[in-house]
């Protein structure tokens, strides 16, 4: 059986009217008496009920429960941060009744759809805000408080108790501790601290140094990709090339200036998606680091990394540097060894007489101390009669000592 309109809006009035309650209490920002509203949101929740008055609400656009910006479901802290707005809203109790007045006449003079204030100036959004924003219900801020009796042990009502019986959170944790004036102003608040703080940690896309790479690199483009899939990026610019490397399931988006490339990076970085798949979006890099840099990191040409080939030996060390006065060690031998053992030659093959003293390396080590002393070096013997070795006269081809030449 269809109910009839007025039977609806009856309904409706008698669930209002059981709801909400005439000047029941003070805002908790403004101090001025205002309708509360209590309902419970599902079973087993928690009754909720309004904190601040709409005017309040209406001059910061959030929530008159939980203070969570309307847009975006962040605290105000982050939403001011991220659209760079400075909160204007007096502190004493003289300049907060006229300002609100103030927001009140220009709230009368709009349907009430949009923010007020420094608010409605503000830029429309926010790609750190669009990354941190909820997209799905917290229904975790609806959960019961936690029952005092279970935490002392002395709750009997066992499933039957409306609330939670779980530890409660370390008392030494910021979380524990919110003010909802610091919410609503902006400051101190421990959740937007903990927003903040995810978002400096979050992968941004930098553009590089070099003004003259305006290449943007895209991955994950899948086998089928054509340049018919690649119309998005002609909204930020004239492109010069696209190349699709089918292969590697990528393609490289040359822009004919480097303002399109980075505002193309920066609107597509993370949030891209094409044919289901979302796209990784990188800068290129110039010839000069790829020629230099590709085969080091095993990167190819393309930027993709390659993979290495078995069986291969590792890569050498590094050769000493100039300043270091290493001796050369040709033969591997053991540096801590003296240099007499260094030097020991081989004795002459058969046939062959061995040098004059003082000419080459001494044939035998001098092992003990009645070994014959080596004779000294050519440039510390004493002056006089010089030994020529082609006056040997047991040197095949020498002249005697009277000038004759060896008969036949």
């Amino acid at each position: 059986m269809a109910t009839s309109l007025g039977s609806n809006t009856y309904n409706r009035q008698n669930w209002e009217d059981a709801t909400k309650e005439k000047y029941g209490k003070e805002c908790k920002i403004c101090a001025r008496p205002f309708t509360v509203f209590r309902w419970c949101p599902g079973t087993r929740m928690r009754f909720k009920k309004t904190e601040v008055c709409q005017t309040c609400s209406k001059m910061k656009n959030v929530c008159q429960t939980c203070l969570l910006d309307l847009e975006y479901g962040l605290p105000i802290q982050v939403r001011d941060t991220g659209l760079s707005v400075k909160d204007e809203v007096p502190r004493s109790d003289v300049n907060k009744e006229y300002y609100t007045q103030n927001m009140e006449r220009e709230i009368a003079n709009t349907d009430g759809t949009r923010p007020v204030g420094q608010l409605g100036k503000a830029p429309s959004s926010s790609d750190m805000l669009l990354k941190l924003a909820r997209t799905t219900p917290y229904y975790k801020r609806n959960r019961p408080h936690i029952c005092s009796f279970w935490v002392k042990g002395e709750c009997k009502r066992g499933e039957e108790c409306p609330y939670r019986h779980e530890k409660p959170t370390d008392p030494d944790d910021p979380l524990a501790d919110q003010n909802i004036k610091d919410r609503y102003y902006g400051i101190n608040d421990p959740v937007a601290n903990k927003l903040l703080m995810r978002a400096s940690t979050m992968p941004r896309l930098d553009p590089p140094e070099d003004k003259s790479i305006s290449t943007l690199y895209i991955g994950g483009l899948g086998d089928t990709v054509t340049d018919g899939d690649l119309n998005h990026f002609y909204q930020f610019g004239e492109i010069r090339t696209i190349t699709i490397v089918q292969r590697q399931q990528c393609a490289f988006i040359q822009f004919a200036t480097r303002q399109a490339a980075e505002m193309a990076a920066e609107k597509s970085f993370n949030k891209l998606i094409i044919n289901g798949r979302r796209l990784t979006v990188k800068w290129g890099r110039s010839q000069a680091a790829r020629g230099k840099d590709g085969a080091k990191d095993g990167v190819s040409e393309m930027g993709t990394p390659l993979d290495p080939v078995p069986g291969l030996p590792g890569a050498l060390p590094p050769p000493p540097s100039l300043d270091e006065e290493a001796p050369a060690n040709y033969f591997n031998l053991d540096p801590s060894s003296s240099s007499a053992i260094m030097n020991i030659a081989l004795p002459p093959p058969p046939g062959i007489n061995p040098p004059p003293p003082g000419y080459g390396p001494p044939m035998f080590h001098p092992m003990g101390h009645m070994a014959p002393p080596v004779p000294p070096p050519m440039t510390m013997r004493p002056p006089g009669t010089i030994h020529y070795p082609s006056q040997d006269p047991q040197r095949m081809g020498a002249h005697s000592a009277h000038g004759s030449r060896p008969t036949e």
